[in-house]
């Protein structure tokens, strides 16, 4: 952690105390599910600010699934070769500080409470003039914007919050974006096709930048490659400029081959499991690339041991994360079903259990039926809970869903998450090969999020 631009604490408590009164504030503005499509109180805010997110250069990333695994990795791989970066990634699993980070660890409570009074006079003169108050997203994209201009970072790394072309992040000059693969997910603000949301995501792609696109299914590639053609953007696609071209799990992840513009990248040992990380890493090492202007200014590949390096240190929590065993508990914030495929497939390759008991909790907003139809052919049975927000789905809605799919016999209900969690231990442990036997906590990154806080100490929820 740089010590010039993270202030420690002087007394835990009051700082514990100012954070809980900042957080109060920023949730009690829309929540980042409540849009208003519109950039003009974002805009505003960083007029009011010095316009601090054109002080750096940045990677913008988007899509629909594997966002904050792939702003993870582009950061571990630029920090790496020497870059001092900041990244800003949403929603948090499990404080809201880890929004915001500098060279790849959250800022401090006490940076977070500071970058929050820096940046609140000019919030409050954008609410006088508006007719809509921020948002709680729009102002905390603010204060990432902030704290990275003050802290001069080399780079930012930016992920979304939804969207692209309407998103509060939209604001920065990138020259660099990335596309995730894009599927069905809050349609009813997005649009109803693959295609229209990928219109809408490719809105971050930026005049004569480069846009570093993950595969997409074909009416999601036609508008991503319209948007470029409109700006006069180069595309890197992945099968045609970058890939995996090897891929074999292994203990404790996988290792992987990657084709860069650069050349080959082999021997790459990635922590985390399924086909889904891998493609991933390849965007990430290829927006990297991108970034470093291999293939355009220079020709010779990125450092490899460096490579290798900072692939091996990755870490994505809540994504397929192992967090207790005997037996062995995982936690993944999957919450679409083109997810729940992506995990779903990730299990069966990587893992052997005969018994695999899910916990699922999701928002009710969401294609449940989806996520339960994608992992059906890996859990043997499901426990629905809720988690603690409003826009939780009740544990008997999503316990009766279930049955549609299930049947009623492989149903339990238990509306508490630590009861869930404590029901699907006990059915993993009593079941006839205990050795091979886990529990799948997933549904919403909220549920994942409390489900690791219970966790985080003794690995058994309280």
């Amino acid at each position: 952690m740089d010590e010039n631009h993270q202030a420690t604490s002087s007394s835990s408590g009051s700082i514990a105390d100012e954070l809980k009164r900042v957080e109060e504030k920023l949730t009690s503005r829309w929540p980042e599910t409540k849009i208003e499509p519109s950039l003009t109180r974002v805009h505003a805010l960083m007029e009011f600010l010095g316009k601090p997110q054109l002080s750096y250069p940045a990677i913008h990333v988007t899509g629909t699934n594997g966002k904050t695994s792939t702003s993870r990795m582009i950061e571990k791989l630029l920090v790496t070769l020497g870059q001092y970066t900041g990244r800003y990634t949403s929603p948090h699993v499990q404080a809201m500080t880890e929004r915001i980070s500098l060279n790849g660890v959250p800022i401090t409570p006490q940076y977070f409470v500071e970058t929050f009074n820096d940046v609140a006079p000019a919030v409050d003169r954008v609410d006088s003039t508006q007719p809509i108050a921020m948002s709680f997203f729009e102002v905390v994209t603010g204060m990432a914007y902030a704290a990275f201009a003050k802290a001069a970072v080399d780079v930012a790394v930016i992920e979304v919050g939804m969207g692209g072309t309407w998103d509060a992040t939209n604001v920065i000059d990138a020259p660099v974006s990335v596309i995730t693969p894009v599927a069905l997910d809050h349609t009813e603000m997005l649009g109803g096709t693959t295609g229209e949301i990928a219109a809408e995501k490719s809105g971050v792609i930026k005049s004569k930048g480069t846009a570093v696109i993950a595969q997409q299914i074909p009416d999601a590639m036609e508008r991503i490659a319209l948007r470029a053609a409109e700006v006069d953007a180069s595309l890197l696609q992945e099968g045609l400029d970058f890939g995996v071209l090897y891929r074999k799990p292994v203990v404790g992840g996988q290792l992987l081959t990657l084709q860069g513009r650069g050349g080959l990248y082999e021997d790459i040992f990635l922590p985390l499991y399924g086909a889904h990380q891998a493609q991933n890493a390849a965007c990430a090492l290829a927006a990297v690339e991108a970034f470093c202007g291999v293939g355009a200014t220079r020709s010779e590949p990125l450092d490899v041991a460096k490579i290798r390096k900072a692939f091996a240190e990755v870490s994505s929590p809540g994504r397929l994360e192992i967090v207790r065993q005997d037996p062995v508990l995982m936690l993944d914030a999957a919450h679409n079903p083109a997810g729940a495929e992506a995990t779903a497939r990730a299990i069966h390759e990587s893992f052997d259990f005969t018994s695999l008991v899910g916990v699922l909790g999701p928002s009710v907003d969401k294609d449940v039926l989806g996520v339960l139809r994608a992992l059906e052919p890996v859990l043997t049975e499901v426990v629905a809970t809720e988690n603690s927000t409003a826009r939780t789905m009740p544990a008997n809605d999503v316990a009766a869903l279930a049955a549609e799919i299930f049947g009623r016999d492989r149903v339990r209900v238990a509306p508490r998450l630590a009861d869930a969690i404590n029901a699907a231990m006990a059915l993993a442990e009593n079941s006839p090969d205990p050795d091979k036997s886990g529990v799948l906590v997933t549904g919403s990154v909220v549920t994942v999020g409390e489900a690791r806080v219970l966790l985080s100490s003794t690995g058994e929820p309280s």
